[in-house]
């Protein structure tokens, strides 16, 4: 490791500057709520959430700047309202699969008792992450070989809004359209779905066996918050993500579809009450094949795809365990009696290693009083999970060091400690009740927060590292962050699954909702609860996971960059993953126009990146809205129209068309008003 010696930060250490203030700390919460509830909206719906830090770091400073804020207040505002969004992630990954396993199934998932679990759960992460980047920050932001591109560009956000530019109004534009287009689509103005069943046959003259089938055509929703993914992860990757929903519902869904018959349909149609044979009941049938065997396919293909990203950055991840424990010994050696200034001050050693027992202690009751497992099981999975902790927020940080907290494995390292903890429970005698299943899924969950909390940490400090914000101010304004957002996310679940199953019974037809659905398809977490009912309850599903694995294997041996966002896009509905390559369609094309006008590529991305952010955003609070109106059986679509009426999908189109053409063309004619993002 080699330290910077001639770090100057942009704020001397011997500048008295406001910085942990009421009203920073106060808009730094509420930025940690809406943006940790915007992602656990995207992120259940998408499989994806999007880096809170750039959102934060603007709408803090425009807020800030109102109210004559000090630029060390904007980092300590951004700071704090960025960690939500970690802590929607490691929820929004893990917890859904106790829903989706049935270890709180049905009304128990919105109980006082388990959401007074998972908040403890999500707490007890959080904190644990911002323990061990107490512990760890001055030997990783201090490290040259780290570039952290992101704290970097956050950074240069900052210091740029000194000197009066800044893209708010755009963020803010383009959430109040996102806004605006939710209501639209949930009052009926216009469809944001169309799906139509093409029957077809084949006969086989040798055997006179005739087959039937067809494909199940769909447009893409209407969606800005799907528009904008696809627009920020670009064409490449939804091109990938794309096609692993064309191999699901172009191939495998017809192909079974066929080989499953006329009967398999029919006995669709009569317990779903459409007509025998018509469009309805296939389309119903293929999204059942989907579903129930399709799906699984996938999960088993993530597994793959998550081993192989992390044999991918073996180098790394290998590199980022020998520093967590050099790291933690040279921390050590550090004495928090010297005298050091302002800005390298972190939480004291003492009150940190304190705070890491309390969360073993929590994870001991947790296992053994609420998910009654015996002594020996909530020893070992308090061991665990200091244990895996640790290494993880070492490898999590030192991982959004290289690659930033955008691309960060957060799912891949959840995934592992998942397997870990399982088979060492297994080992203990755990079995495949629900108290072993939950223990499992908890341990994983705790994991995946610290983590997920740890990566966003490292980055927001080495931000502060750079501008000269006071690092144990910022750890103690997360920690509060934390808390809030952990009390919260919970309930954001409960909410939008209840709105979910309630909308799923109102529809046209009706369809099981709640997570899983194909409105709320939580992919992560399905992946979770699948592996932990397969090893500790032994049901898994293994014909059709290790064919998803081959599939996996098959992808890898064919050079494919990304096979996980492949298994994504078939685990998603059709009409979302096309809708993220809408997105990114509109992303090539405006890439297209800047090569070409040799525009300024810089304030371009730019410009885009906060359009989509904004549309991501206005999308996902209003559908918070609107699912809570859902929860109390109120619904958007009866209050204009009457529940037999079909609105018209090409309005919806034309809205899309509108929408791209201000995408592509505003980010074009605001050329330098922002210079780094």
């Amino acid at each position: 490791m080699t330290e910077n010696k001639n770090h100057k930060p942009f704020v001397s250490g011997k500048t008295d500057m406001k910085e942990f203030t009421v009203r920073a700390l106060i808009i730094g919460l509420i930025l940690a709520v809406v943006l940790g509830a915007a992602n656990a909206y995207l992120g259940l719906k998408a499989g994806m959430t999007i880096a809170a830090t750039y959102p934060a770091a603007v709408i803090g400073m425009a807020v800030l700047r109102f109210f004559r804020g000090s630029l060390l207040e904007e980092n300590f505002t951004r700071t704090v309202g960025s960690i939500g969004e970690s802590v929607a992630a490691g929820a929004i990954f893990t917890l859904p699969a106790f829903y989706i396993a049935g270890v709180w199934g049905g009304e128990e998932f919105g109980s006082l008792s388990s959401y007074i679990t998972a908040s403890l759960i999500l707490i007890t992460g959080g904190a644990l992450g911002v323990l061990f980047v107490a512990l760890l920050r001055r030997v990783m932001v201090e490290d040259k070989e780290l570039p952290f591109p992101e704290s970097v560009a956050a950074a240069e956000i900052h210091k740029s809004g000194q000197s009066g530019s800044g893209g708010s109004k755009y963020l803010f534009l383009a959430m109040l359209a996102g806004a605006i287009i939710k209501v639209g689509g949930s009052l009926k103005l216009f469809a944001t779905e169309w799906t139509y069943f093409v029957k077809g046959g084949i006969t086989a003259t040798a055997s006179k066996i005739k087959l039937a089938g067809g494909f199940n055509l769909s447009g893409f929703e209407i969606s800005p918050a799907y528009l904008g993914v696809g627009y920020i992860i670009g064409p490449r990757l939804a091109s990938l993500n794309f096609s692993g929903s064309l191999m699901a519902w172009g191939l495998m869904v017809p192909i079974l579809l066929m080989l499953l018959g006329e009967e398999f349909v029919g006995s669709i149609a009569l317990s779903s009450g459409l007509a025998p044979d018509s469009p309805e009941a296939w389309s119903a049938a293929a999204t059942t094949v989907w579903k129930e065997i399709v799906r699984i396919i996938a999960i088993g293909g993530m597994l793959v795809a998550a081993c192989f990203t992390l044999y991918r950055m073996r180098t790394s991840l290998i590199t980022g365990l020998k520093r967590s424990v050099k790291d933690l010994k040279r921390a050590a050696a550090k004495s928090d009696g010297d005298t050091v200034e302002r800005t390298e001050k972190d939480l004291k050693s003492a009150w940190v290693l304190i705070g890491i027992c309390i969360a073993a202690v929590l994870t001991f009751i947790i296992t053994y009083f609420i998910f009654k497992t015996s002594i020996l099981v909530a020893l070992v999975a308090a061991t665990i999970l200091i244990v895996l902790a640790f290494f993880f927020s070492a490898v999590s940080g030192y991982l959004v060091g290289i690659i930033g907290s955008s691309n960060n494995p957060i799912s891949g390292l959840t995934l592992t400690a998942l397997v870990v903890t399982a088979i060492l429970l297994v080992a203990c005698g755990v079995t495949g009740g629900s108290g072993g299943i939950a223990a499992v899924l908890g341990i994983a969950a705790i994991v995946c927060v610290a983590a997920a909390v740890a990566g966003e940490m490292f980055q927001d400090l080495k931000a502060g590292h750079l501008l000269g914000g006071t690092p144990w101010k910022m750890q103690i304004g997360d920690i509060i962050g934390v808390i809030l957002a952990g009390v919260v996310m919970f309930g954001v679940l409960i909410l939008l699954n209840q709105g979910d199953i309630n909308a799923g019974q109102h529809a046209t037809p009706a369809y099981e909702g709640g997570f899983g659905s194909p409105h709320l398809p939580a992919p992560q977490a399905g992946l979770m609860a699948m592996l932990s009912k397969g090893i500790v309850g032994g049901e898994m599903t293994w014909i059709l996971i290790i064919a998803g694995m081959l599939l996996g294997m098959a992808f890898i041996l064919m050079s494919v960059k990304s096979p996980m966002l492949i298994f994504v896009g078939m685990y998603l509905p059709f009409g979302t993953v096309f809708a993220i390559f809408v997105g990114g369609l509109i992303k090539g094309v405006l890439d297209m126009y800047v090569k070409k006008r040799k525009s300024d590529e810089k304030s371009v991305e730019n410009t885009g990146t906060l359009l989509a952010s904004g549309l991501i955003a206005g999308e996902a609070l209003m559908g918070l809205v609107i699912a809570s109106f859902a929860v109390f059986n109120i619904f958007l679509t009866d209050i204009i129209f009457p529940a037999n009426y079909h609105p018209n999908y090409l309005i919806g189109i034309a809205i899309v068309i509108v929408l791209a053409y201000f995408m592509i063309k505003t980010p074009l004619k605001r050329k330098n008003d922002i210079t780094t993002l």
